[in-house]
């Protein structure tokens, strides 16, 4: 092994951390954008401009936009954009606590997915730190719980984030990576679009609005997916989804800093438990 590829595998789990940051800090300035939006008008616009920012900074890269690159990217993203409206579908059901619980369980669905279409060996650190990660998830995230059809609809779209995972596990080596992240968006545009078509399109109402809309475009989206398509090239599905459960985390951590929310000892020891969870699976041996 070349120590460049040795490099990339080290590097791999802690820039996918930084994508789990940015999400953390997407949940906390899109609070208030989202009720002066709607969510699919907003995610339309979110992911339109993510493309065109990324289309416009590499025209070159639709050169590459062959028929296998297209399928490939196309599902992959089939199944992030069906990800968020359901997530989003949910969430107008249910609190946005809950959400986050219930979407955190792609951490389970993904190994299970894994060892079906991956086949994927599952350790019993694996699913050590699976259960770890889902009982802190539990703590930072459920204030009460009742199952109904909001949560129902956020347990879709975990499932569906866990396909994405496993699609580009299977699909992203040896693509060409912004390539598959444009393809991979623009079907999340093309999907919330038309989820949009009912209540119709507005664009962002204000300003503000508009702020957290780049903000979200091209940090939280364009630079995280291409960021995320990278490293699961180089790591597996179930270590992905570990590491990826530290948006909650952040997020936390985030409405503690800018939202004034405060910390509790519940909150406290399910981020604790999440963190352990992600240094077990990135430090372990491979």
């Amino acid at each position: 092994m070349s120590s460049s590829h040795t490099l990339k595998i080290r590097l791999a789990p802690w820039a996918l951390l930084s994508v789990s940051a940015a999400w953390g800090m997407a949940f906390v300035v899109m609070k208030d954008a989202i009720e002066r939006q709607s969510v699919n008008n907003f995610l339309f616009t979110r992911f339109s401009l993510a493309v065109i920012v990324m289309v416009a900074l590499k025209p070159q890269v639709l050169m590459k936009l062959d028929r296998d690159l297209i399928i490939r990217a196309g599902s992959a993203g089939i199944f992030l954009g069906l990800g968020y409206i359901f997530q989003t579908l949910g969430l107008a059901h249910t609190g946005a606590a809950i959400t986050g619980f219930v979407t955190g369980l792609y951490v389970v669905f993904t190994p299970l997915l894994a060892y079906f279409f991956l086949k994927e060996r599952l350790t019993k650190l694996i699913w050590a730190c699976v259960f770890i990660a889902t009982i802190g998830l539990g703590l930072l995230s459920i204030r009460g719980f009742s199952v109904g059809i909001g949560e129902m609809l956020v347990l879709a779209s975990a499932f569906f984030f866990a396909a994405h995972i496993i699609a580009l596990g299977k699909w992203s080596s040896g693509r060409d990576v912004y390539a598959m992240t444009i393809v991979q968006l623009a079907m999340c545009a093309l999907l919330s679009g038309l989820a949009s078509i009912p209540e119709g399109y507005s664009a962002p109402p204000d300003y503000g609005v508009w702020a957290v809309v780049v903000f979200t475009a091209v940090i939280c989206t364009a630079v995280a997916f291409v960021v995320q398509t990278w490293s699961q090239a180089h790591m597996t599905t179930t270590k992905v989804a570990v590491i990826l459960t530290m948006e909650v985390v952040f997020a936390a951590l985030f409405a503690i800093i800018f939202g004034g929310e405060r910390l509790t000892l519940q909150a406290t020891l399910g981020g604790l438990m999440v963190l352990t969870a992600m240094f077990m699976i990135v430090l372990k041996e491979e």
